[in-house]
């Protein structure tokens, strides 16, 4: 094999083992802007096909570390053989590294669609590959590259108007930016006269991240001058129940007595309760017992409890189904509202194509496709006593939206909430099944954009963390540890004004994925113009 081609597979792998870093546990967010730069030099002089190629085997090794935690999941909690997981998490990073393949296929049509300038454009089919994986085959937007940079404040508050995906395409055209410069530069060693210095590429990328950060600045400094006059105490509670008790009868009880005891820790000031997803261990609905215990622990506290628990409900047929539940008990013992969980996790809620297909599953996985989805992003209201200043008569209803789990890392199923006039977010969730992974800080890292791209802060509540809060521009005010039994409270702000996000959404992701498409179509037509006449007439 010459030197070129040997070489072409060890930087794709070089750019698939530096991804992951960037991500958290290993929180190398600085590597984003680098990680992709080997992977460009292979690009170079290649074909589409190989190009393709080199770009899956970059994302099959970078989706591999990054979601490691898959086998883990599957084998100690879903008691999946280590051998079918391995399998699993194989198909699946297969999946995704698709869409790095098809990023790569590009950069290589560019450069042959418009020389030099076409280039430019790699940020936005990156990004409409990103949108395409938000919603492709029920979604997975799991570490979305922009999301490694979830500690920069100073550099993401750009995701009030372009969402996580302007992130991800400023990292993008750092890439390519340093990754053509590279390419511009090696002809010196080999002592060639170089070709022009990509200046224009170089000037634009700058003048972007200059932009960003005199942006996101100005956002952080203007901060205290549009703080809200209001803001509401949450607490929220972490359980810790392990997950191979988690609905075990007989630890039924002493799950209770936990809640109890970490519930009367928040005290009697707090406005708002928040217990993780599927908190009880039974159907709250059909435990008359545990109710009244309930209301009790509300009234006590004087305030709502927001807790997570399945609903049971019947098909026509009388065939039940379960709802991914959050119930607001109020203090007085009524329920004042209730969310159910409308993006459901595929394979672990529900089966795809399961009357078809994928009718075998049923079988192969006992306990799966027994949830429906909820009828969308409905929200919840309480009247917070700290808003009344100690007259009742002042008080007023304060509206948030709840993102149940692996809801919380869908940006426009969020920013439905936001633009439905929900004053802050609440997440519950239960990432035991991820066990001691990279998992849960994963997620955590996400809700960071929620709140960035809403302004709007977050209480989070899980059964064996991360659990904390995030303020209207993604600082972490507080977080728990892993596997540990946690009550925090914290005071948190409302009644931001809306963002451009909130209001418009996915504008800038579908704008690039429009420029994507409308150079597609340019490439098709061109290639099907005729080839000019250059037959040559003899003179008489």
């Amino acid at each position: 094999m010459d030197p070129p081609r040997l070489r072409q597979p060890l930087l794709a792998c070089a750019s698939g083992i530096l991804l992951p870093l960037c991500f958290p546990n290993f929180e190398f967010e600085w590597l984003a802007w680098i990680a992709l730069i080997p992977l460009h030099l292979a690009l170079d002089q290649c074909s589409q096909r190989r190009a393709f190629w080199l770009g899956w085997l970059t994302g099959i090794i970078a989706f591999t570390g990054i979601m490691a935690w898959v086998v883990t999941a599957m084998t100690t909690y879903g008691k999946v053989p280590l051998p079918a997981s391995y399998a699993i998490l194989i198909l699946l990073t297969t999946y995704l590294g698709i869409y790095v393949g098809l990023y790569s296929l590009s950069i290589v049509w560019l450069h042959k669609l418009i020389p030099r300038y076409g280039i430019f454009f790699a940020p936005c089919f990156w990004v409409a590959f990103e949108l395409l994986r938000t919603y492709a085959l029920s979604g997975l937007p799991w570490c979305l590259l922009g999301y490694s940079q979830y500690r920069e404040l100073d550099l993401i508050q750009i995701a009030d108007h372009t969402g996580v995906y302007g992130v991800s395409f400023l990292i993008v055209s750092v890439n390519v930016a340093l990754a053509e410069l590279v390419l511009w530069l090696m002809p010196f060693f080999r002592g060639f006269h170089p070709a022009k210095l990509p200046w224009e590429l170089l000037t634009a990328t700058a003048a972007l991240m200059v932009l960003s950060w005199v942006y996101s600045a100005s956002m952080l400094s203007e901060e205290s001058p549009k703080r809200p006059p209001s803001s509401i105490t949450v607490g929220v509670v972490q359980p810790n129940i392990d997950q191979a008790v988690k609905w075990d009868a007989s630890f039924r009880d002493e799950t209770m007595r936990r809640f109890d005891r970490l519930t009367a820790m928040l005290g009697a000031e707090t406005d708002l309760i928040v217990w993780p997803e599927a908190a009880t261990p039974f159907i709250l609905e059909r435990e008359r017992e545990y109710q009244l215990q309930l209301i009790d622990w509300a009234a006590r506290a004087k305030a709502p409890i927001l807790l997570g628990s399945p609903a049971l409900r019947y098909y026509p047929d009388r065939r039940p189904y379960l709802l991914n539940s959050a119930y607001l008990l109020g203090p007085d013992g009524t329920l004042l509202g209730r969310y159910d969980k409308h993006h459901l996790v595929p394979f672990g809620e529900y089966i795809p194509l399961k009357t078809s297909l994928l009718f075998f599953l049923d079988k192969l996985v006992e306990g799966i496709g027994d949830f429906e989805a909820g009828p969308g992003a409905t929200l919840l209201s309480f009247t917070p006593k700290s808003l009344s200043g100690g007259n009742p008569s002042g008080s007023r209803p304060v509206k948030f939206g709840v993102a149940i789990c692996y809801e919380v890392i869908f940006p426009d199923l969020v920013r439905q909430f936001a633009a439905n006039g929900a004053e802050f977010f609440v997440t519950i969730t239960n990432d035991g099944w991820f066990g001691p992974s990279s998992a849960p800080a994963q997620h955590f890292s996400m809700v960071v954009f929620r709140s960035v791209e809403n302004h709007r802060a977050f209480a989070r509540s899980a059964n064996t963390g991360i659990s904390g809060f995030i303020d209207p521009f993604g600082r972490i005010l507080d977080a728990t540890p892993l596997f540990t039994e946690h009550a925090l409270r914290a005071s948190i702000p409302v009644g931001y004004s809306r963002t451009f996000y909130s209001w418009y959404g996915d504008v800038f992701a579908y704008g690039c994925a429009i420029i994507s498409a409308l150079l597609c179509l340019y490439g098709y037509f061109r290639t099907k113009e005729p080839a000019p006449d250059t037959t040559v007439i003899e003179p008489a």
